[in-house]
């Protein structure tokens, strides 16, 4: 579940509605549905007054501006990329010195209230040395992290609660995200929790290639606190769930039967599910403390990463809740996340929606963030959240809203023997409006099967060409970082994916490998950075 890459966040730019092939003839026009989700502040905010938008006026597409605001939540979320990737290799092997706080973590905050144990282990040389790490490396990405707080903790906070998890686990998000929906990490970890593919369908979230829930802050909130609730429950240790949270449940339960004898105590044997997405499956439930956390943290059991992930977390913890006293500035006082809903019909651009709703298609897309197109999937009813207070305006404006105008623009995938002619001609459209559409169409007219191609409708404009031409080059899967490994005797297939983050089965794949055997002196591709979440 870890570090994301900037290169896929892009994917979240202006694309604003992509059906694979045209969606049959519209429904007539349905009345919105308003206010059916709604996560509102405890203060109540009376509506806008319902003014209905004009029968003739156009989708608007996606406008310069706007992609401009896109393109620079790109480059925030490239800086991310980087400080997360310099805090997830931050483990040098030796201590790196005390705390750079005042008195550093040796006396917490009297005022302070804690719900997982940090006072414990305050002192442990990890705790210190990431708590210098980000007030001296990390500080100026660990700054704007702090100010992403306030908008979820309440929300994250509340989710917590009703799953019985300590509430100071939302720094959890803080280490694997700094709270940005849209991560995405090299191993196609996603969202502000991290989850894989798997993990996140086998707690409910729908993930395909309209709707990816890891992104949606409440629902992937929702799923992150049920997946530490029975990690809890397994090892009864929120430590160890945070430990297993990073590296499979599997793994801690290897690591602890590895351990001597000691406090942690295992029950009667009982069949588990792979709570981790990795295919690790175990066969016995345990009670342990978090202290068994920290014994394990001096074996050879675990990786590197994950021994590091509970200092890491502590001390992210500690700043938060203090960051005063470690030299940053007070967690700004920010509206907490909060919104209005309302249910479309059909498929329907969030920048149509963002126009009747009166606010741009970037305030729109950071309430809905899980849209990965910019448009609700096509011929299916979908909840869309509008800021507070907006949203029975918004369904009445929609319901006056004929079909033909609810999105910018779709898109045809190729199929094979179909024409770039024969596809203008099913649309009602020229050829050559269709390669102006799709720059990367040669003069030729020449298609692929399975290429996607944009059919434009008349609030198509440059700048929605513009972000769709970004998104396509920045839409493909990231590459992890390549190196090669010289084989040293001694060393197995096994041992040296597993120092690279890799699967026995990628590094093989990787290299062309039939076989375990390998030589000493042999060169072996190898990616560094890569994650098995």
């Amino acid at each position: 579940m870890h570090r994301f890459d900037p290169a896929a966040f892009v994917l979240t730019l202006a694309l604003a509605a992509c059906a694979g092939q045209p969606a049959p003839e519209p429904p007539p026009p349905v009345a919105a549905a308003p206010v059916v989700e709604t996560a509102r502040p405890s203060a109540e905010i009376v509506p806008a007054p319902i003014v209905p938008a004009p029968q003739d006026q156009p989708a608007v597409g996606v406008t310069p501006p706007e992609v401009a605001a896109m393109l620079e939540s790109a480059q925030d979320s490239a800086a991310d990329a980087a400080a997360l990737a310099a805090l997830d290799e931050a483990h040098p092997d030796s201590n790196a010195g005390s705390a750079g706080a005042q008195g550093g973590a040796s006396a917490l905050g009297e005022a302070l209230s804690w719900d997982i144990d940090v006072e414990t282990y305050a002192s442990h040389e990890r705790v210190q040395y990431y708590l210098d790490f980000f007030q001296g490396k990390g500080r100026e990405r660990m700054a704007i992290w702090l100010t992403r707080i306030p908008r979820y903790e309440a929300m994250i906070r509340e989710q917590l609660r009703l799953e019985d998890v300590p509430g100071d686990m939302v720094y959890l998000a803080l280490i694997e995200s700094g709270f940005s929906n849209t991560a995405v990490s090299r191993a196609r970890a996603t969202g502000m929790w991290q989850f894989m593919k798997g993990t996140g369908r086998m707690y409910g979230l729908r993930v395909d290639q309209w709707v990816d829930e890891r992104r949606d802050p409440m629902r992937a909130t929702n799923a992150a606190a049920r997946h530490l609730d029975d990690l809890r429950d397994r090892f009864g240790s929120i430590y160890l769930a945070a430990a297993a949270y990073n590296a499979g449940a599997g793994k801690v339960s290897r690591g602890l039967r590895g351990l001597p004898a000691g406090p942690a105590e295992v029950l009667d044997v009982v069949d588990v599910v792979d709570l981790s997405g990795t295919g690790d499956v175990e066969e016995e439930d345990e009670v342990n403390n978090d202290a068994d956390f920290f014994r394990l943290y001096d074996t050879r059991f675990l990786r590197r990463e994950t021994k590091d992930y509970v200092p890491k977390l502590i001390a992210a913890a500690l700043i938060a809740k203090e960051p005063t006293r470690y030299g940053f500035e007070p967690i700004p006082d920010v509206p907490p996340f909060a919104y209005d809903s309302i249910i479309v019909p059909d498929q329907t651009g969030l920048d149509v929606v963002a126009r009747l709703a009166g606010v741009s298609l970037t305030d729109l897309r950071d309430l809905n963030p899980h849209y990965i197109r910019l448009v609700t999937p096509p011929r299916a009813r979908a909840v869309v959240r509008v800021p507070v207070g907006t949203g029975d305006a918004t369904a009445v404006a929609y319901a006056n809203l004929p079909p033909s105008k609810r999105v910018a623009y779709r898109t045809h995938s190729v199929k094979s023997g179909e024409t770039l002619g024969g596809i203008a001609k099913r649309y009602g459209v020229s050829a050559r409006y269709l390669r102006d559409a799709n720059p990367k169409i040669p003069k030729s007219g020449m298609i692929r099967v399975g290429q996607r191609i944009v059919i434009p409708t008349e609030g198509y404009s440059a700048a929605t060409r513009a972000a769709i031409a970004a998104t396509e080059d920045a839409s493909r899967a990231p590459s992890r970082r390549s190196s090669v490994h010289v084989v040293r005797s001694g060393e197995t297939v096994g041992t040296i994916a597993r120092k690279y983050g890799m699967t026995q089965a990628e590094l093989k794949r990787l290299n062309s490998l039939r076989s375990d055997r390998i030589l000493v002196g042999q060169k072996l591709k190898v990616r560094k950075g890569g994650r098995t979440a």
